[in-house]
C-alpha cells in the first residue's frame, strides 16, 4: 500500500534556535502547566505517604518519603542537562520536522486515539496473561528492572515477558503502520548519520557515568564469565521487552502525531514523557492494595519516568531519528549497566 497521502514529502527545519531559550520556554503554557502538575504531584505524594512510601521495593520504602521524593526530583536536573547537551550538539543541524511525517490532523487524532486504546488493551492483556501463568504483571519493565524489588523471577517469565512485549508493542504496531507509511515517515532513518553517532556517543558517555556513580554499580562485581554471558542476554531480553516497544510505540508512531496535533515541541516532549511513564503502570514495585496506595504508585510513577521519557522524546525531535534514544539513553545505559546482575541471577549464571 502506498504511503499515507497528506504527509509532506519534504522536511524543513524544526524551530529556530531561540525557541529553546529557557526564558522563552518558561512562557509556554504547556511548560507552566507541567511545572504546576509536578509541584502538585510532589505535595500530594508527600501528604499521602506520611513517613515512608508503601512500595514493594526496599530502596523506595526504606528511606524517608521526603528523601526519596527529593532524590527522584533530582533526576530532572540530569535530564535537563542532557537536553542542553543535545541542543548544543544539534543547534547547527538542519533538523527535520517530524510532524511533517504524520498525516493531517484528523487522521493523526484518530491514530493517536486508536494507539492509546490499543496500548491500554495490550497492558491489560499482558497483566492477564502473566497472572494466569502465576508470574508478576507484565509491564514495560520486567519485575525488578531498574528498581530492584527482590522478588523471584524465573527464566520462563523473563523470556515470555520479552516475547509478549516485542510482539504487542513493537511488531504489531510496526506492521500495521508500515503498510501506510515509509521507514522515513516512521523516523527509522537517519538524516545525518555522522552527527547522530557523535550525539549518541556523547550522551551515552554522560548517562553511563551517571548510572555507575548513582547506583551500586553491581555489574562491576560480576565475574568475567558472568559478564560474557550476562551482558548479551540482558541486552537481548531488555531490547525485545522494553527498548523496541518504547521506540516503535511512542517515538516512531505517537511522537510525530503529538507534534502534528499540538504544534508545540514542549507539549510534545511532555506528552511523550507522560506516555512513557504510564506504560510502566504495572512495574513490579507498584502496589494497588488500597486506593491511597494506587494513587501514590501513579504519582511516583509519573515523577520517576516522565523525565526520562521527556528526554527520549526530545532527542527524537532534535534528530528526527527514533534510533538515537535507543543507543544513547536506553539499551545500554541504563538497562545493560543496571540490569545485567539481575538477569545473571535469574538464569543462574556462574
Amino acid at each position: 500500500m502506498a504511503p499515507q497521502t497528506g504527509v509532506t514529502p519534504t522536511e524543513t527545519p524544526l524551530l529556530p534556535p531561540q525557541s529553546f531559550r529557557p526564558l522563552h520556554l518558561l512562557r509556554r503554557r504547556s511548560v507552566q502547566i507541567t511545572a504546576a502538575a509536578w509541584l502538585a504531584a510532589n505535595l500530594a505524594l508527600l501528604a499521602l505517604a506520611g513517613g515512608h512510601l508503601p512500595f514493594r521495593a526496599s530502596s523506595l520504602a526504606m528511606p524517608p518519603a521526603l528523601d526519596k521524593v527529593l532524590l527522584t526530583d533530582a533526576m530532572f536536573v540530569e535530564v535537563f542537562v542532557q537536553m542542553a547537551i543535545v541542543h548544543l550538539l544539534t543547534r547547527r543541524r538542519r533538523v527535520p520536522d517530524i510532524s511533517a511525517r504524520a498525516p493531517e490532523r484528523a487522521t493523526s487524532r484518530r491514530e493517536v486515539t486508536l494507539m492509546l486504546g490499543y496500548g491500554l488493551a495490550a497492558m491489560l492483556g499482558g497483566f492477564t496473561l502473566s497472572r494466569l501463568m502465576g508470574w508478576h504483571a507484565f509491564g514495560f519493565h520486567l519485575d525488578g528492572m531498574v528498581i530492584s524489588t527482590g522478588q523471584p523471577v524465573v527464566p520462563a517469565e523473563a523470556v515470555c515477558w520479552a516475547l509478549y512485549n516485542v510482539i504487542a508493542y513493537a511488531l504489531i504496531p510496526y506492521l500495521v503502520f508500515r503498510r501506510r507509511y515509509t521507514t522515513a515517515q516512521l523516523s527509522l532513518r537517519s538524516s545525518d548519520r555522522r552527527a547522530d553517532i557523535v550525539l549518541v556517543l556523547v550522551v551515552l558517555l554522560v548517562e553511563s557515568a551517571v548510572q555507575l556513580l548513582s547506583s551500586d554499580a553491581a555489574i562491576l562485581g560480576l565475574g568475567a564469565r558472568q559478564l560474557l554471558l550476562g551482558v548479551p542476554l540482558t541486552f537481548a531480553l531488555s531490547f525485545a521487552g522494553t527498548v523496541l516497544p518504547t521506540m516503535v510505540f511512542i517515538y516512531c508512531i505517537l511522537a510525530p502525531r503529538y507534534l502534528r496535533l499540538t504544534g508545540s515541541i514542549p507539549a510534545t516532549v511532555v506528552l511523550g514523557g507522560v506516555t512513557y511513564a504510564l506504560m510502566h503502570f504495572f512495574d513490579g514495585w507498584t502496589t494497588f492494595a488500597s486506593p491511597v496506595d494506587a494513587a501514590m504508585s501513579l504519582l511516583y510513577l509519573l515523577l520517576f519516568y516522565t523525565g526520562p521519557g521527556m528526554f527520549k522524546t526530545f532527542i527524537t525531535l532534535r534528530t528526527a531519528n527514533a534510533w538515537t534514544h535507543v543507543w544513547a539513553y536506553h539499551a545500554i545505559a541504563p538497562h545493560v549497566l543496571i540490569d545485567t546482575p539481575m538477569f545473571v541471577r535469574i538464569f543462574g549464571l556462574r
